[in-house]
């Protein structure tokens, strides 16, 4: 069973239908009750760093999250759910995020002729297309982006890919069975179908 973590903002519909299509069984996840029974959780996201800390904090997930991670069971972030693994975020100072990474959210810098928010369809250099995350989806990707800030990883080992904008920017990371992912796999298409089918087939 698949829990998705409602934190009264995340994009549930999309999520919802991916796993569907592929066939999971999933089941929203709202309290640490509703954790029972739950073999994967998938963070999804949109919405800004520090409402959803508040939000999770109001929902006494902060601390089970936490857990879920540090016994590195299968957990895949999307977006905020991403950035929210790290220390805090450029975008929420005085906020603080999960804390399982180390590191912090920062905002693409000024350059003239680059829009922000990166918005719309990028590839990904792929570090270790023999990892199983990747399966079926070659050394460069294309998956869909929709952000203003990106995450800074202090341990650059875990750094799973790499996207340029501006600046080649970390895309996503693994580490163990952690997965998270700037882009938004559930609106990819076929790449992103894949790509959770990956992760859960792993988590099984």
């Amino acid at each position: 069973m698949t829990g998705i973590i409602d934190y009264g903002a995340g994009n549930l519909k999309s999520l919802c239908n991916t796993l569907d299509a592929i066939g999971s069984n999933r089941k929203i996840i709202r309290t640490p009750d509703d954790l029972d029974g739950i073999t994967a959780i998938i963070f999804p996201g949109v919405g800004a760093f520090g409402d959803c800390v508040r939000h999770l904090k109001n929902q006494e997930l902060i601390k089970p999250l936490q857990e879920w991670i540090q016994q590195d069971r299968p957990f895949l972030g999307i977006c905020i759910g991403f950035q929210m693994l790290f220390e805090g975020s450029d975008e929420s100072p005085g906020s603080s995020g999960l804390g399982v990474l180390s590191g912090q959210v920062v905002s693409f810098p000024e350059i003239p002729g680059m829009k922000v928010p990166h918005m719309g369809w990028n590839h990904l250099n792929v570090r270790d297309t023999k990892d199983r995350a990747w399966e079926g989806l070659g050394s460069s990707p294309y998956f869909y982006f929709v952000h203003s800030f990106f995450p800074q990883p202090l341990d650059e080992s875990i750094i799973a890919s790499t996207t340029p904008y501006g600046q080649p920017f970390a895309s996503s990371v693994r580490r163990g069975r952690l997965l998270a992912t700037q882009f938004h796999p559930e609106k990819s298409q076929s790449a992103g179908s894949r790509l959770i089918r990956n992760f859960l087939d792993e988590a099984n």
